[in-house]
């Protein structure tokens, strides 16, 4: 059991004689003759991550190992990078330090993880292009040895530094033009990740800094060690390397291929934007084994699956899955829920197209627990509640992170279980702040939050965090962030700003300005500049009024606004409204002002600049296929000057359609 320095051990209790025997005590805890909420997974011992991998280096050399466009590393060529790479390292790299990584998903990301196990450092992925602001909080707060990527993308302080050369690869799919080991001249902060811990990755906080979360290799084995018995990567398959950096998942995807003997897929940056561009890569590059967030995947579940792919495995997790996949689908879908303070996936439930409730427009369950996981439901006190009862999610076992990088909010958040719940061996639990229900089954229903914490396309948010980011701009007094959802239930996120006194800000500066800060999933879509904020009765700001505020100024559906005035759909492009705007004009730009929940937008506005992301972008896309039956791609949006230059491109494909098409 991986213990958390902060968190005290409760007293071993004796073994419970099935996977869902343990059972709460006292009349509170669950009703009389309700089973409790409590489940345990199959038994799991931890196992070798490193160590893997290299069994399958020196057993199955010239295997491929990464795939990464007609370019193929084998495992004894991957090997070979990663030593020279940390040959380079050993000098400034200690184990135990933390190494930021800046790089996109690429073989030079996978010759890295794999040079920092190797070293013993904590990897620490960053992403691309992480936000200078949010570095430098990072760095301030965190021991950070070095940041790993293209001087060219790093944060200021780190361009000026040393530089240490690296032989990553600079070629392929994502590749950085050049690679270095940068460290800063600055003062490093004092934080480091606790001893054991393999990686490092931030999460959402509510002082409005990051959080670092650090995982031992013995829980990432477990998660590993699930993952290839339930998918049977093995072998000659081919598994994805898709999910964004900054993201844990993407440990899942990396280090399940290599330590199965698999090859890794890197993904082109196209396949987040347009999900027929993803299952085109997914059929181009003969995958057979997939990960990938949930509402990149829920768009391909409205339109006949392909049937052509070798796709026989797809986890996808990060949010609230909204129906079932069909009969048509030919992959097992796993619906996957977990926190990356228990190492990535916790519960799964796994969908065939065979399935009775194939196709349902319901949601599923998010699953049971996993091998080496204890569930456990809870009133406020943390004491079990009866099955059927809605509570907290508190989780333990195997899974475990260390814990977070500050002992202090480890101590919050790491507890042990309540003195009169028996829980066999279970020292610590996780509270992970998500209401649930417990089936009969021992299965989990989703229920959403208990706090103000929000899943923006996939990506855990506390509002707190994006509030912090406006309020570090001296024209603002006050911000609080609020959350739209439409109809299919798609957050966006909106800042209402009240400005200092004097200041007249506009809300494109003020976004402008919190990117720096902020991951790109919490940049708000819309900023509302505001004289004051509503009070509720106990004198704290009035969230649901705010939030109905801009419901109410949100501008209508696109089909509802295509049938009204063209000059009112022309309107805020910084130009005279005209009476001429074209069907495409029309339909490009009420259809990204109702995802964006900005009226303002024009088409004069860049489709970026504006707010859009990747996820609303593929939403564009297939709105713009419904309703005019024309597939455009991601990258004629994202070349596009402006919104009606798409528009035009738009109105071009449907001039040239043959009559009657």
């Amino acid at each position: 059991m991986i213990q958390s320095p902060a968190a005290p051990a409760a007293p071993a209790l004796p073994p419970a004689t099935g996977p869902d025997s343990a059972h709460a005590t006292g009349p509170d805890s669950a009703h009389a003759g309700s089973a409790p909420s409590v489940a345990l997974g199959p038994s799991a011992e931890p196992t070798r991550v490193l160590a893997r991998f290299e069994d399958w280096a020196r057993n199955t050399p010239q295997a491929p190992a990464v795939i990464d466009g007609t370019r193929i590393w084998t495992y004894q060529d991957l090997d070979a990078a990663a030593a020279l790479v940390a040959a380079d390292l050993a000098d400034r790299v200690r184990p135990g330090d933390l190494v930021g990584v800046c790089l996109d998903r690429s073989t030079a990301l996978v010759v890295t993880a794999v040079a920092l196990a190797r070293l013993g450092a904590v990897y620490l992925p960053l992403g691309p292009r992480p936000g200078e602001r949010r570095i430098q909080a990072v760095t301030e707060d965190l021991d950070v040895a070095c940041l790993i990527g293209d001087p060219g993308v790093l944060p200021e302080e780190h361009r000026g530094g040393e530089h240490l050369p690296l032989l990553l690869p600079t070629d392929g799919v994502n590749a950085p033009a050049v690679a270095v080991a940068a460290v800063a001249d600055c003062v490093r902060g004092t934080r480091r990740a606790p001893e054991g811990a393999l990686y490092a990755v931030l999460t959402s906080g509510s002082t409005g800094r990051p959080k670092a979360v650090a995982v031992a290799e013995s829980s990432l084995s477990v998660a590993l060690d699930w993952y290839r018995s339930e998918t049977g990567l093995a072998p000659g398959d081919r598994q994805s390397l898709l999910i964004g950096v900054a993201f844990d998942p993407h440990l899942l995807e990396l280090w399940a291929a290599l330590t199965s003997g698999a090859a890794l897929v890197p993904a082109p940056d196209d396949t987040r934007w347009d999900s027929r561009v993803l299952t085109d890569w997914w059929r181009d590059t003969a995958l057979t084994h997939a990960v990938a967030a949930t509402p990149t995947v829920e768009p391909l579940l409205d339109r006949p699956w392909p049937q052509d792919l070798k796709l026989r495995h797809l986890v996808v997790g990060g949010d609230r899955m909204r129906r079932r996949p069909g009969a048509d689908v030919t992959a097992t879908v796993h619906n996957a829920y977990g926190p990356a303070e228990a190492t990535v996936v916790t519960t799964t439930h796994t969908m065939r197209g065979t399935d009775p409730e194939a196709g349902d427009r319901t949601p599923p369950p998010i699953g049971t627990a996993l091998p080496g996981v204890t569930l456990v439901v809870t009133d406020e006190e943390g004491r079990p509640v009866a099955r059927g009862q809605e509570g907290e999610l508190r989780v333990g076992g195997h899974c475990l992170a260390l814990g977070y990088l500050d002992p202090e909010l480890t101590a919050r958040r790491f507890t042990a279980p309540a003195p009169d719940a028996e829980l066999p061996a279970v020292e610590r639990l996780y509270r992970t702040g998500d209401r649930v229900r417990m089936n009969t089954d021992g299965s989990l229903d989703f229920l959403g939050r208990l706090d103000d914490q929000v899943k923006i396309s996939g990506v855990r948010i506390e509002p707190a965090e994006v509030e912090a980011a406006f309020e570090q701009d001296p024209r603002v007094r006050t911000a609080v962030i609020t959350v739209l959802r439409d109809s299919s239930g798609h957050g966006r996120l909106v800042a209402h700003v009240r400005p200092t006194d004097g200041a007249e800000p506009t809300a494109g500066d003020l976004l402008d300005a919190v990117r720096s800060w902020l991951p790109e999933q919490a940049v708000p879509t819309a900023v509302r500049i505001v004289d004051g904020f509503p009070l509720d009765a106990n004198g704290k700001v009035d969230r649901p009024a705010l939030a109905a505020q801009a419901q109410a100024e949100a501008p209508r559906s696109p089909l509802a606004a295509a049938s009204g005035d063209p000059a009112e759909a022309a309107a805020g492009t910084g130009t005279d409204a005209v009476a001429d705007v074209t069907t495409a004009e029309r339909l490009v730009l009420t259809t990204v002002r109702d995802l964006l929940g900005r009226p303002d937008t024009g088409l004069g506005d860049h489709f970026t600049d504006v707010g859009g992301t990747s996820v609303v972008a593929a939403r564009l896309l297939a709105t713009v296929e419904r309703e005019t039956g024309v597939r455009l791609r991601a990258p004629e949006l994202l070349r596009s000057t402006d919104l009606r230059a798409f528009a035009a491109l738009l109105d071009q494909r449907l001039t040239a359609r043959p009559e009657g098409a």
